[in-house]
C-alpha cells in the first residue's frame, strides 16, 4: 500500500478509505505546559494572540509528534464574541464562561448582524492562516469550535435546559441563531486554510436531554454544519462529553464523519454502535495520560486499538500538566498501528 502524507492519511481515515497506518492526532485541545516551555508561547496569551496561538499549536506537532495542528485551545471564544463575561484563564487553566447575554427572543435579534472579523474569532482564523501557510501542504489543519447546543447554553445560562422543554419557540430560535453562526465561522476557518473541522458540543448529549429533545434540538443543527463542510470537502468530527454509548447511533445521523468518545465509553461497544462514523478516542486524559506511566499508557492504548477504534486519541481535552513523554507514548502507539 502507498504511503500517504499526514494530510492525506487523516482525510482518508475519516472518510473510510484505506490507509497505510493510523494517523496520530488529537481532535481535542492539545496545549500543555511542557509544550509552552519548549516553544515560548504560553497561556493565557496564546489564547488571544494569533502568532502565539499558532506557535503553541505547532508545538503539538514538533514537540509531541501529532500529525496535525489544531486551534484553538478552549471553547469560550464564541461566547465572548457575543458579549458573555469570561473568567480569564491562567498558564495551567483555560478560561470559562461566567456571564450570559440572552434571555428573550429580543436578545437573540439584538445579537444578529455580527462581524466575524472581530474578537478572538478572528484571532483563531488568523492563527489558522499562519499554520496553513506553513504546513497546509503536508499536515491536516484542524479548526475547532464549540457546537451550537453548548453555545446556546453559554449565552443563555443554566436556564437553557429548562428552556428547551418549556419554551420550544425560543429554544429553536436560539439554535437557529447559534447554528447560523457556527456555519459562518466554520466557513471562515476553511477559507483561512482549515481542512478538518471539529465540533466540541459537550452538553449536547442524548443521555443528558433524552433522545426526543436530542433529535429536535441537536441533530438538525449538527447536520447543517456537516452539510456546509461537506460541500467544501471538509470532514467533520463531533465530540460530546460523558457516556454517549446509547446515543451514538443517533449522533451519527447528522452525517458526521468521526465521533470522539470519552473515557466513560467502552471502545468496542462504541465501534459496534455506529454504521459509518469513525470512532475516535478514548484514553482517559486525567487518570491515564496525566497520571500514569508511559508503559501503562501503551498498554491501555493497545487495548483501545484491539477494540477496533478508528483513531487513537485522548477521550477529552488534554490536561495542561500532562507530561510530554506520556503523549509521545500514545502517538507512538498510533503510528505503529496498521488497520
Amino acid at each position: 500500500m502507498a504511503e500517504y502524507t499526514p494530510k492525506e492519511r487523516l482525510a482518508r481515515a475519516l472518510t473510510g478509505q484505506p490507509v497505510d497506518r493510523m494517523p496520530a492526532v488529537s481532535v481535542t485541545q492539545t496545549g500543555t505546559v511542557g509544550q509552552m516551555e519548549a516553544c515560548g508561547a504560553f497561556w493565557p496569551e496564546a489564547n488571544y494572540d494569533a502568532e502565539k496561538m499558532a506557535t503553541l499549536a505547532e508545538a503539538g506537532h514538533t514537540v509531541i509528534g501529532f500529525e496535525a495542528v489544531r486551534v484553538p485551545f478552549d471553547i469560550t471564544a464564541e461566547a465572548e464574541f457575543f458579549g458573555c463575561e469570561i473568567k480569564d484563564g491562567t498558564q495551567e487553566q483555560q478560561p470559562s464562561v461566567i456571564g450570559h447575554v440572552v434571555s428573550s427572543m429580543e436578545d437573540i435579534e439584538n445579537l444578529k448582524g455580527y462581524d466575524l472579523s472581530n474578537g478572538r474569532i478572528n484571532v483563531v482564523c488568523d492563527a489558522i492562516k499562519i499554520l496553513a501557510d506553513k504546513y497546509g501542504d503536508e499536515l491536516p489543519i484542524m479548526g475547532s469550535m464549540i457546537g451550537p447546543f453548548s453555545l446556546a447554553q453559554h449565552i443563555n445560562g443554566d436556564e437553557w435546559f429548562m428552556a428547551i422543554m418549556t419554551n420550544e419557540e425560543f429554544g429553536l430560535a436560539l439554535m437557529e441563531f447559534t447554528t447560523e453562526f457556527n456555519v459562518a465561522y466554520a466557513k471562515k476557518m476553511v477559507e483561512n486554510g482549515a481542512d478538518t473541522m471539529v465540533i466540541i458540543d459537550p452538553t449536547a448529549s442524548a443521555q443528558l436531554i433524552g433522545n426526543e429533545f436530542y433529535e429536535k434540538f441537536v441533530v438538525p443543527y449538527h447536520k447543517k454544519i456537516c452539510d456546509a463542510m461537506h460541500e467544501l470537502n471538509v470532514p467533520v468530527v463531533l465530540h460530546v462529553c460523558g457516556d454517549t454509548t446509547l446515543g451514538l447511533s443517533l449522533m451519527e445521523t447528522c452525517g458526521v464523519d468521526g465521533i470522539s468518545v470519552d473515557q466513560n465509553v467502552d471502545a468496542a461497544t462504541a465501534v459496534g454502535n455506529v454504521k459509518n462514523a469513525v470512532i475516535v478516542g478514548n484514553l482517559d486524559p486525567v487518570n491515564m495520560l496525566w497520571n500514569q506511566t508511559t508503559e501503562a499508557i501503551k498498554e491501555q492504548s493497545q487495548k483501545v486499538l484491539d477494540a477496533g477504534i478508528g483513531l487513537l486519541a485522548p477521550g477529552c481535552g488534554i490536561v495542561s500538566k500532562t507530561p510530554t513523554e506520556n503523549l509521545q507514548a500514545m502517538v507512538e502507539m498510533a503510528k505503529s498501528h496498521k488497520y
